[in-house]
């Protein structure tokens, strides 16, 4: 919809979109919990940290189009934004129909073609240069320009299955192997079952390959039957499966979540805490010591991992228990099995090899005419805004193009 618009508006063409559902921007109407998370906060350097692949092929799209070009643009549609947690910018009224509405209606302004519920079956080129698109209801849509903006493999339902890779590979495109961005983690350690459901707020995680770190992050976490989801173990997939030999590392156990339960307090505050909480609780059994310090859920757990007898007066805990106990509260232990699969994906990694794409026009190098924009190509982000900033600056720098 965004390469439509200023395709049609700036470089002043005659834009026709084919679309295989039944209607327009099904995938953004999902983004951000159905409120759309725009973009984010912040300057080029932000960005540029927190695209985690190919973030040097995007400077060219992103400076001709960057976040605050975002928010003008949006809110000259009628879209206003503002900031929240997080440096995360969304809609002031919190709908990604909107969004999708306020770009539906610029489209309609320009006069931009819409075919629906029409996939493409091939590009045709003539002396390496686009010259028609053909459809599959056999179609056959003349053009000079074509432009693949058709997501990447997550959220199949949305309608987008891939398409985009295999229309590109026929093309001659090499296309960096498919993995699930922004995924849940499995683990099969007990635990993770036996605290589906609990969320943890202002936790510190760290991601370990044995013992090096792999990504480090703070913020939401929650248990789940398979293993570990919420926003820092979604950017934390990200990471971790750009890594060499993973599926080996995996199997080898070598791959582990560090959690810091209470990472506002050092060792020696947390350690002053505990003892005030025994002091107070210095008569009663361990099991009962612990409802101050942690969520009810979790309590048990943490008294099975310490080895300290449950039924144990609190007045008896030794000192080495007790420094055991802070130990597994600032360094809980949590095996990686795995990735969960694409459906549960927010984002697609890999994609098109960026190296045959122009980053000052999103042209291909192998085909004239031939356009890319957004996740179908191989560059994505951590969580926040940042794949959305991709979509909207490669999309808008391939319309002008």
């Amino acid at each position: 919809m965004m390469s439509a618009i200023i395709a049609a508006k700036d470089a002043k063409n005659n834009v026709t979109i084919i679309e295989k559902t039944s209607s327009l921007g099904n995938k953004l109407k999902i983004t951000g919990k159905g409120r759309c998370n725009l973009t984010f906060n912040g300057d080029i350097e932000d960005f540029k940290k927190n695209v985690v692949h190919n973030s040097k092929f995007m400077y060219s799209s992103f400076t001709n189009f960057d976040n605050q070009a975002v928010v003008k643009f949006f809110s000259n549609l009628g879209v206003n934004t503002k900031v929240e947690r997080g440096a995360r910018i969304f809609p002031v009224s919190d709908k990604a129909q909107d969004v999708v509405n306020a770009l539906k209606k610029k489209l309609k302004d320009l006069h931009v073609k819409v075919i629906f519920n029409d996939g493409v079956k091939e590009i045709v080129t003539k002396n390496d240069s686009v010259v028609a698109v053909k459809t599959f209801s056999n179609k056959e849509i003349k053009c000079d320009k074509c432009i693949i903006a058709t997501g990447g493999k997550s959220y199949q339902s949305t309608g987008s299955t891939g398409d985009g890779y295999s229309l590109a590979k026929k093309l001659g495109h090499k296309i960096i192997d498919i993995k699930p961005g922004l995924v849940p983690l499995r683990s099969n350690d007990n635990i993770c079952k036996a605290l589906q459901g609990l969320s943890l707020r202002n936790v510190k995680l760290r991601l370990m390959d044995s013992d090096k770190i792999i990504y480090e992050d703070f913020g939401e976490l929650l248990f789940a039957h398979f293993g570990l989801t919420g926003p820092v173990i979604l950017s934390s997939s990200s990471k971790l499966n750009r890594i060499d030999n993973i599926e080996e590392k995996l199997k080898e156990k070598k791959i582990y979540a560090v959690i810091d339960l209470k990472s506002a307090l050092d060792n020696g505050t947390l350690d002053k805490r505990i003892c005030r909480d025994f002091e107070k609780y210095a008569n009663k059994e361990f099991k009962n010591s612990l409802d101050d310090l942690l969520p009810q859920k979790l309590i048990p757990e943490i008294i099975r991992l310490s080895k300290i007898e449950e039924t144990k007066k609190v007045h008896q805990i030794t000192k080495v228990e007790r420094q055991n106990l802070l130990n597994i509260i600032k360094n809980l232990k949590i095996n990686i099995s795995g990735f969960m699969p694409l459906d549960y994906a927010i984002i697609t990694c890999g994609g098109v090899d960026v190296k045959e794409v122009n980053p000052k026009t999103m042209e291909s190098k192998l085909v004239n005419g031939l356009y890319f924009a957004g996740e179908v190509l191989d560059v994505d982000a951590y969580t926040g805004g940042y794949n959305l900033q991709i979509a909207f600056s490669t999309a808008v720098l391939a319309g002008k193009s």
